[in-house]
């Protein structure tokens, strides 16, 4: 009588059994970084929007505010609301890795929010700006700061390589610049920039 000694069906159970382990506990991982980016997303958003609001009714300036000049990186610059979208986001200087988690961020080289000239914003296509993907021409955005409210309408809306900075350009007229990645649903690395632009509506 022969006897057969196969080793290997037992050893593909347990490669199986423990790449299935590997990726749960992986799994868990990516998730339990994910909800807490989230959670320090908006526990930071509504505590910038409470101190702002109180700095508001104060007539006060905010810690870290710049009424002139350059900010530093982080600091409380206002706040972008799109009814249309149901955005209100508070804006923060410089567009570091931190700033866009937490935040939308002034680009720097451009005007400050409630300076004449192009305002230029950046965020996330998968949090904060995600709504801008069902935006319209003609949609009101308004941008708040100390110094006051600045309405503006949407009169372009454009898609265009990364390389394309000139629509970061210093202009005579005044307008926002929302910018984010493109296409929203891409896995990655998006590989295009998606281009808000706004027309300041003169306040009469």
């Amino acid at each position: 009588m022969k006897l057969r000694l196969n080793f290997f069906p037992a050893r593909s159970n347990q490669v199986l059994l423990w790449s299935r382990n590997a990726f749960l506990i992986l799994g868990a991982i990516t998730l339990s970084y994910v909800g807490y980016a989230l959670l320090d997303a908006r526990l930071h958003q509504a505590n910038q929007a409470r101190q702002f609001d109180q700095a508001l009714k104060g007539a006060n300036i905010a810690r870290g505010h710049s009424q002139g000049g350059a900010a530093r990186e982080g600091a409380a610059l206002g706040r972008i609301e799109i009814s249309k979208i149901g955005l209100s986001v508070m804006i923060l200087e410089g567009t570091s890795d931190q700033t866009l988690q937490r935040a939308v961020g002034h680009i720097e080289g451009t005007s400050l929010p409630g300076q004449s000239g192009n305002v230029a914003v950046a965020g996330h296509r998968d949090t904060f700006f995600r709504g801008l993907r069902t935006i319209r021409l003609g949609d009101e955005i308004t941008l708040t700061t100390l110094r006051g409210s600045h309405r503006y309408l949407v009169d372009l809306t454009k898609v265009v390589a990364p390389e394309e900075m000139d629509v970061l350009d210093a202009v005579a007229e005044d307008i926002l610049t929302l910018v984010t990645c493109y296409p929203f649903n891409f896995v990655g690395s998006a590989p295009q920039r998606f281009i808000v632009r706004a027309r300041r509506i003169p306040a009469y």
